[in-house]
């Protein structure tokens, strides 16, 4: 993956569900959010003039970067999923399905790169990450639509 060219590609395409100046978010090796201010980040040599994208691969150096692709959120009542993106999506859910990937909350999708990487895993976040066990949780693969879904949106926006 080419972590610059992907950085600027998901901003670009960045809607009303993840501001474009917020689709970064520091994770801290035990899977906790740290920081989504990229533009006030002042440790790891930034400085001022630094673009976004230059920024995100100055943190790798020395942290793992979650960027956000969308959000889902899960309707129990039906075994429904939306999961929005830069296009929405609504899935029916088998039984199974449901019970592996329903969680209470909405949350934020996307990939977390690997710090001194450019290796990739497909989760999610907490929506807000100001909460004090924010943290991110992979997406577990699997053969079922929802994955597949997620997958697909994420394919799309990353640049090889």
């Amino acid at each position: 993956m080419k972590v610059s060219e992907t950085i600027k590609n998901i901003r670009s395409k960045c809607d009303n569900y993840i501001d474009s100046d917020l689709v970064a978010t520091v994770i801290h090796d035990n899977y906790y959010m740290g920081t989504n201010n990229i533009l006030e980040f002042s440790d790891y040599d930034i400085k001022n003039g630094d673009s976004y994208e230059e920024r995100i691969l100055k943190i790798l150096k020395h942290e793992n970067v979650f960027l956000a692709i969308g959000m889902y959120t899960f309707i129990p009542v039906i075994n429904e999923c939306d999961i929005y993106s830069v296009d929405d999506y609504n899935l029916r859910l088998s039984d199974e399905e449901f019970e592996k990937y329903a969680n209470e909350k909405e949350r934020i999708f996307g990939i977390l790169i690997k710090k001194e990487s450019d290796d990739f895993i497909i989760g999610s976040t907490d929506l807000c990450g100001c909460s004090i066990d924010a943290s991110f949780k992979e997406i577990e693969k699997s053969d079922f639509e929802f994955y597949k879904r997620l997958e697909k949106i994420i394919d799309e926006l990353i640049i090889y």
